[in-house]
């Protein structure tokens, strides 16, 4: 119970994006296009939350992804909706500005 509890206040292991990125995650921007055209990370593929589940075929179910948009709600629907989908491996990275840092 109480590792459920700090799981879902946040008090969890982290995660290791840097890591991740350099074993070759994705980082898929589900913000609008419109948002995207206005600041994106270099390498992000952009499929808008409303598209992405037309868009599910076109992506590798073993390879391990970060979901990112402007704050997090929309990237957190996204990795429902990709591990509901039976994607293995499926992060939320939250605001895209926040995975900044961890782009080399």
């Amino acid at each position: 119970m109480l590792s459920f509890i700090k799981k879902l206040l946040g008090g969890g292991p982290k995660t290791d994006y840097a890591a991740l990125l350099q074993q070759g995650a994705m980082i898929i921007d589900v913000r609008t296009k419109e948002e995207y055209r206005g600041g994106h990370l270099p390498k992000s593929l952009n499929i808008p939350l409303d598209t992405l589940k037309q868009r599910l075929s076109g992506l590798e179910k073993d390879k391990c992804i970060i979901a990112c948009c402007a704050s997090g709600m929309r990237s957190g629907l996204a990795k429902r909706m990709l591990q509901s989908h039976g994607f293995k491996e499926v992060y939320n990275g939250g605001s895209w500005t926040n995975l900044k840092p961890f782009i080399k």
